[in-house]
């Protein structure tokens, strides 16, 4: 053979027909390692070809001056009758490197003798930079997947791991019910498609039939368009095919991604003139390369969506545990909070996948305007906490609603929380021996009246919160930090003590309540981690840099100060005072009847100077009537106590009077001294004190508060009146026509109150 490309065999189908249909470079020497023989791949692969070739050395080739030894070794292990496989770098005639994977094996004569060298080779992606750039990709993808559980996350570093490397352009599109939405849209040097061309992030894709993705799709395949010149595809718009012309396409892979037999989407690579290289161009190891990226992909993404389904689920579930997203305003407080679950560090890889937690907080409405506030923290995170944290809560508000101090309250939650015991199941059955203990629970309870600007709480286990008053960041003094709720298990001895504390706040003063997660185990650059002083410390200064500014901004910089991911889940609750008193109307009265007229006109007057309706006004004087007559009422119906005769001498027989008769009964009188009864000063008869009632009317915003306030202990209750009754319905009016009623005790009594709205 003389000429580069003629086949030494004859044959009815010619060999080189078929030599030069594949897509791999077939190469013969003789046993001088003297090319006489290449195929047209071979010309394509190595960049040489012509007549010149023939009867050269097989370095004439291209091959690089540091693999010149690694090619006689080659052709020495070869014509001993081995087979050989090895990579080889070539420098092409345009001045291009490639780098080849070489399969060489003898060329036998019939006789079996070794006459020369077959070599096959196709382009190599192992060894060298090649093998860096290729081989490596896939275990670089397999890293970058495995660091994440978050969709978008995920997406992003396989888009960030492909582009520039791999391709210049990058899409990923996933199904959302039966439509497919762009979810990755990443091209190299920060280019971006002009709007209404490809579509963008979060957009629907309808590929048309016959589209490469719309193929790969179908066949559950990767296809690869070698060279987009040579093949023409329908494109999802005109302006998303001109757009592509103009960038040059060249060469695109769509892999879809299956897992468990489901497609959820596919993926597309493409390459352009946004970048220059040795190969514009994709070849068969690509698209196998990309249909193993695309495999390891689905499989991630399929974990993301599973985790975000979850993470979403039990956010919700969470969600509806804990307030609504916007707090309420009550009288004379402003109140902003915020509510942060604990993400996925990327850290720690999978390390942390639950995201709900017990971090709790609420605001409570009480009676007569006052508020109760709370926050908290359930130990551990999880459903379980999170399941806790929703009974507390639950808890909390149906003992808040008793108008019991704060420490008390407190010792009944603590009560509570002693019976959240249950029996843990054991591989072999329930075993009532090991008991799951209460969980541990620290939270502080406030009730702050902000008529009287006076701030009552106990704290469990609680952080203190943050207290800015006149600009300075301090924190609010505890005399007593408390013991954490459930911390005394069943069983075990001793008593817990709540204490109940109180402080005025000024006007304008501000208190930050926040839960451990803001100031725990926050990350350093150098992986070190802030302690809780450090941590609390930046706090209070991203705090008092934004002191005078509203609620909001305070939360947000709160939750802001301490850099690095979050460890767990965190809650923030920022409440500040009015600036301006509140309206309020106060005055005693004797607890007579003629007062209940006095106690009207009071009230009317305050109305009316209050700008109420008339209508709105002359209902709550009703009511404000039949509150007071009821006081009233009892106060004079109320027992005097009894006094027994207490008699010296010999102590009485009972007798039956058909045994006596009168006069005999007389002279048993008279037998008596008069001295001989215990009569007189020694009885101590005395008037009782003259009882009062004291009325306080309170203005807000949208409600006036009504409270009358007794000595009597009783608790007031609605009763059923006969229809000939002629008394009995004042508090059934009273809970019929008031927003909300009720009685709760003092420490002289106790307060009716009942709440109407303004008109």
């Amino acid at each position: 053979m003389k000429r580069w490309g003629e086949s030494p065999l004859d044959a009815r189908l010619p060999p080189e027909t078929v030599l030069n249909q594949m897509e791999m470079a077939v190469i013969v020497c003789d046993r001088f390692s003297n090319v006489i023989y290449g195929n047209s791949f071979a010309r394509q692969l190595f960049g040489h070809g012509g007549d010149e070739i023939i009867g050269h050395s097989v370095l004439s080739l291209g091959i690089a001056e540091e693999d010149h030894e690694q090619a006689t070794e080659l052709a020495r292990h070869v014509l001993k009758g081995n087979v050989w496989e090895g990579t080889f770098c070539n420098l092409r005639a345009d001045g291009s490197t490639v780098y080849t994977r070489a399969h060489a094996v003898p060329l036998r004569h019939p006789s079996g003798a070794v006459d020369g060298v077959v070599i096959f080779a196709r382009e190599a992606l192992r060894s060298n930079q090649r093998e860096q750039d290729r081989y490596g990709l896939l275990e670089r993808i397999g890293d970058r997947l495995g660091g994440s559980l978050e969709l978008e996350t995920t997406l992003r570093r396989v888009a960030d791991t492909l582009v520039p490397q791999f391709a210049d352009h990058c899409f990923i599109d996933l199904y959302s019910g039966d439509r497919l939405y762009r979810r990755v849209s990443r091209h190299a040097g920060g280019w971006e498609p002009p709007p209404g061309t490809w579509a963008a992030v979060g957009e629907p894709v309808s590929y048309p039939e016959g589209h490469f993705s719309a193929k790969a799709m179908a066949r559950r395949d990767a296809v690869l368009v070698e060279d987009m010149v040579q093949h023409r595809f329908s494109a999802p718009s005109d302006s998303s095919k001109r757009l592509g012309d103009e960038m040059g396409i060249t060469s695109v892979i769509s892999a879809p991604l299956l897992v468990r037999g489901e497609l959820l989407g596919v993926m597309s690579m493409a390459l352009s003139n946004l970048t220059r290289r040795a190969d514009p161009h994709y070849d068969g190891f690509d698209r196998d390369l990309l249909g193993a990226i695309a495999s390891r992909v689905a499989l991630a993404v399929d974990n993301a969506l599973l985790f975000e389904e979850e993470r979403e689920t039990a956010l919700a579930f969470q969600k509806h545990l804990l307030p609504g997203e916007r707090p309420p305003r009550p009288d004379g407080l402003q109140i902003a909070w915020r509510y942060e679950p604990a993400r996925p560090l990327e850290s720690h890889g999978h390390g942390i996948q639950t995201q709900v937690g017990g971090d709790w907080y609420d605001v409570i409405p009480l009676s007569a305007g006052r508020v109760g506030l709370v926050i908290g923290d359930v130990e551990g995170r999880g459903a379980r906490a999170a399941a806790v944290m929703g009974q507390l809560r639950a808890a909390l508000r149906a003992f808040a609603q008793d108008d019991k101090p704060p420490a008390e309250i407190l010792r009944k939650l603590d009560e509570w929380v002693r019976t959240m015991t249950r029996p843990e199941r054991m591989s072999s059955g329930w075993n009532s021996d090991d008991l799951v203990r209460p969980p541990l629970v620290s939270c502080t309870y406030f009730v702050y009246d902000a008529w009287s600007r006076v701030l009552e709480f106990a704290n469990a286990g609680h952080d203190p919160p943050l207290l800015i008053t006149d600009g300075e960041v301090g924190e609010l003094p505890f005399e007593s930090e408390g013991a954490m709720l459930g911390l005394r298990a069943p069983g075990m001895g001793g008593e817990i003590f709540f204490t109940e504390e109180t402080a005025e706040l000024k006007p304008g003063t501000t208190l930050v309540l926040y839960t451990d997660g803001l100031i725990d185990r926050r990350p350093k650059e150098n992986g070190e981690y802030h302690t809780r002083e450090e941590s609390r410390e930046l706090v209070r200064t991203a705090i008092e840099a934004v002191a005078g500014r509203d609620v909001e901004t305070i939360a947000n910089a709160a939750y802001e100060a301490v850099p690095g991911d979050i460890n767990d889940d965190v809650a923030i609750v920022v409440i500040r005072t009015a600036g301006e008193e509140l309206a309020v109307e106060e005055r005693t009265f004797p607890a007579e009847p003629i007062m209940v007229s006095e106690a009207r006109r009071m009230a009317a007057d305050a109305f009316a100077s209050w700008g109420m309706h008339d209508e709105q006004a002359e209902l709550a004087c009703l009511l404000v009537s039949e509150v007071v007559t009821n006081v009233v009422l009892h106060a004079t119906a109320t027992p005097t106590p009894r006094r027994e005769l207490v008699l010296e001498g010999p102590p009485l027989v009972q007798f039956n009077t058909g045994d006596f008769s009168m006069a005999d009964l007389d002279d048993a009188v008279d037998a008596f001294d008069e001295d001989d009864w215990n009569l007189g000063a020694d009885l101590g008869r005395r008037e009782p004190p003259t009882k009062e009632f004291r009325l306080r009317l309170r203005r807000g915003a949208d409600a006036v508060w009504v409270e009358v306030f007794d000595s009597d202990m009783r608790l007031p209750r609605i009763r059923s009146a006969g229809e000939t009754d002629e008394g009995g319905r004042g508090l059934y009016l009273v809970d019929q026509l008031a927003s909300r009623w009720g009685a709760r005790p003092t420490a002289a009594g106790k307060a009716v109150w009942f709440e109407l709205p303004r008109g």
